[in-house]
């Protein structure tokens, strides 16, 4: 039987990060994962500046080697256009299987103990199963993705909000055209162009109704369907659900929460494996002290950002109209936008960011 502080189920970015913070804290971790790295994942693949500050503080340094920066967001669609840079470094485009071996590589550098293709088959009073083996343990964290077993056995399935929504990313060998991130909105759905290196763009769409794929929806952005006419695809084209779960809580006794175990944005913010990280950071805090309760109230704080963008986000997807004037509207007033994408991540004005929505949702009315 092996005994360890913290074990983890999962070994995808937000285990490995979970492993990672608890590890700075002199806890021994066990990460488990049915699967072998590297893992892969549907997702628009750009780690926004906050990202790559949360991953820097769990021992992580990324550069523009290990994919390509970009420097802000753009959004287009309906006729207009409007593009901010970040207020403080830039973000970075990676494959996320790239990530994932990176994030392998530095927790076997800090001691975590890695048991791949080995699924968790049962948790129970201090302790857990993976594969045939007991791990005993003081405490246990669900890191295994949005349909969680570990959520399940815990009895924090509970949800307050649940919504979903679908996601289908593949990659095309192209130099990519533009130093930011571009999100081109349409009736119905939206697509995520991202920089990965000097001769790929990530391509990914969210859209409501399943059956929908990229080669349909790229009809209905022309523009991008030329940048995209004869490139190279590179892989096949993956599908993951786009959900915006919230739950009552992400604590029970020894067993916390962590990554899309713990519910999930839409897809639509670009940031959610760096909430992620943000909530690996907390819970080892919060373990450290050996107060895992204040993990909730914590990971209720990480959210709140996100979960704001979210709901803007997903009403201008929701209605055609509502979407046409929030994008007229922006491209008015561009301080506007350079506001927002500056709370969302992470270093919002509050009095400044108060004024531009209020000077926003002028602009809806009068659009």
């Amino acid at each position: 039987m092996k005994t360890t502080d913290l074990f983890i189920a999962g070994g995808g970015p937000a285990g490995l990060a979970a492993a990672l913070a608890a590890r700075r804290k002199g806890l021994r971790v066990t990460v488990a994962d049915p699967a072998y790295p590297p893992i892969d994942k549907a997702c628009g693949e750009g780690l926004m500046p906050d990202a790559l500050a949360a991953l820097a503080r769990l021992g992580v340094g990324l550069t523009a080697e290990d994919g390509a920066s970009f420097r802000g967001i753009r959004f287009l669609g309906h006729g207009s256009a409007v593009e901010a840079s970040f207020p403080h470094g830039a973000g970075l485009g990676i494959r996320r299987t790239r990530l994932h071996e990176v994030l392998v590589e530095h927790a076997r550098e800090e001691g975590v103990e890695l048991l791949w293709g080995a699924p968790v088959t049962a948790i129970e009073e201090g302790g857990a199963w993976a594969g045939e083996r007991r791990i005993a343990c003081r405490y246990l964290a669900g890191a295994d993705g949005a349909n969680s077993s570990v959520r399940r056995w815990a009895g924090l399935d509970e949800r307050s909000r649940d919504g979903f929504r679908f996601g289908f990313r593949r990659h095309y060998r192209v130099a990519p055209w533009s130093d930011c991130v571009e999100v081109h909105w349409a009736p119905g759905c939206q697509i995520y162009v991202t920089p990965v290196d000097l001769e790929c763009v990530c391509v990914a769409l969210l859209v409501r109704q399943q059956n929908q794929r990229l080669d349909h929806a790229l009809r209905a952005f022309p523009e991008l369907e030329r940048r995209l006419a004869g490139a190279a695809v590179l892989g096949p084209e993956r599908g993951a659900t786009s959900a915006f779960r919230r739950l009552r809580r992400v604590v029970s006794g020894n067993v916390a929460l962590a990554g899309d175990a713990s519910g999930s944005v839409d897809a639509v913010t670009g940031e959610g494996v760096s909430l992620a990280f943000h909530q690996a950071l907390a819970l080892a805090e919060a373990l450290a002290s050996d107060r895992i309760e204040d993990y909730q109230q914590a990971h209720e704080r990480i959210r709140r950002g996100p979960d704001w963008m979210a709901s803007l986000l997903l009403l201008m997807d929701r209605s055609e109209a509502v979407c046409r004037r929030a994008l007229r509207a922006l491209e008015g007033r561009p301080q506007v936008f350079a506001s927002m994408l500056a709370a969302h991540v992470g270093e919002p004005s509050s009095a400044f960011l108060a004024s531009a929505l209020c000077s926003l949702g002028w602009s809806l009315l009068t659009a």
